[in-house]
């Protein structure tokens, strides 16, 4: 029987990895490592983040993305976007060095056993396990616009679900969102030879600023520090103090994970957007039908007027819900009997990610509503992975 079996092999499942196989435990990794970097994100794409702020984490502390490339002579400067392909491959080099083992059978239960757990591959392998720490990224957990589910794939598709956007070189395509997914993908629909235009039912987009210099005055750096997740006292709490956010009350948690850190472009991406994608700003959709062009896009106007657009492909750039009902490899048993955040939709966790079923741990974009914003980025992985294989030891009682 292992002593923990990780779910996933992304940021979060190779970082807890790297601590647990540092900490002495009989460990099983299951997934395809960075699937979600490898297999839906398309060329062309770059890192929001910071590369000082985008490691993966093991105790050693040596194997972040700088190192990774000032190995191969690559750039990884504050103040320079690294491309995904960069960080895809950096984490492939994590997964390699940092991981003895890693499985890439698909996991399609996970169910009590005794004191313990069962986890079912597609395979038909049946893996005993004393814990479980279920780090499963974000795809289970994609958020369509509910007019959206009426129409066909071919018809319409979500950000996340496109490693190539060539195909739509010559056709009309209508992105719906303003966040970073929706702004770069118009781009870089828009780039490969496709009409692109973004529809959004906020007022306006909100660009990030370009990122101040990290060596700035005490003064400046006091009014406005620099963080995991940009500058700024508030986004400073939420990267750098998780722990603290965890203690307030349940509805605040839920709360915050929903609308702290909202929408926004990054500011390289600003020129190539706006010379090349138009926005219909404060459109809200209403319906969506299939025409004799593709799609028919029923949308009110800030007036409160009904207009209509036909397009020939629409994409839902609407993030994801972070939702516990979605997690479906889950038990129901199990998953219907843990206690929710604030009467919400995730899990309620204790300050080691532990759930309220003993032994069973979370990852990543679940844990949002437990400890903060940051736990949506790479960035939360170093304070997860520590947390939580201190407390996989702990319920061990090792």
């Amino acid at each position: 029987m292992y002593d923990l079996v990780v779910v996933g092999a992304g940021p979060y499942g190779l970082s807890i990895a790297a601590h647990a196989a540092a900490a002495g435990l009989r460990l099983r990794v299951l997934g395809r490592p960075m699937a979600s970097w490898r297999d839906h994100m398309p060329p062309g794409m770059f890192l929001k983040s910071e590369p000082w702020s985008s490691n993966l984490s093991d105790p050693t502390g040596d194997r972040t993305l700088s190192a990774y490339c000032a190995s191969r002579n690559l750039p990884a400067a504050h103040g320079t976007p690294v491309p995904i392909t960069t960080y895809t491959d950096y984490g492939m080099w994590f997964a390699r060095t940092a991981v003895e083992r890693i499985d890439e059978q698909t996991v399609t239960s996970v169910r009590t056993s005794g004191s313990g757990f069962v986890v079912i591959t597609e395979d038909g392998e049946a893996i005993p396990a004393r814990t479980v720490a279920l780090a499963a990224g974000v795809m289970p957990f994609v958020n369509h616009p509910e007019p959206l589910t009426v129409l066909p794939d071919g018809l319409a598709s979500h950000s996340s679900h496109h490693s190539d956007l060539s195909r739509f070189k010559g056709k009309d395509v209508t992105v719906i969102g303003a966040g970073q997914a929706a702004l770069e993908t118009a781009a870089l629909l828009a780039e490969e030879g496709a009409t692109a235009r973004v529809v959004a039912r906020a007022g306006r987009l909100n660009w990030n600023t370009p990122p101040q210099p990290l060596d700035r005055s005490l003064l400046r750096s006091l009014r406005d520090p620099h963080c995991g997740l940009g500058t700024g006292w508030p986004s400073w709490v939420w990267s750098e103090i998780p722990w603290a956010v965890r203690r307030l009350p349940g509805p605040t948690r839920v709360r915050i994970a929903a609308t702290a850190l909202g929408p926004a472009g990054a500011w390289w991406l600003r020129d190539r957007f706006e010379s090349a994608v138009p926005v219909l700003l404060g459109h809200r959709l209403q319906a969506a039908s299939p025409s004799s062009g593709g799609v028919r896009l029923d949308l009110t106007t800030p007036a409160g007027a009904r207009t209509a657009i036909e397009t020939e492909h629409v994409i839902a750039a609407t993030g994801f819900t972070p939702d516990l009902a979605r997690l479906e490899l889950l038990d129901r048993g199990v998953r219907d009997g843990l206690r929710r955040v604030g009467g919400g939709l995730a899990p309620d966790l204790n300050g080691r990610f532990e759930s309220s079923h003993p032994g069973l741990f979370f990852a990543g974009l679940l844990t949002a509503p437990s400890f903060g914003p940051s736990m949506r980025f790479v960035y939360g992985a170093g304070f997860t992975a520590q947390r939580l294989v201190r407390g996989v030891r702990r319920r061990l009682g090792n």
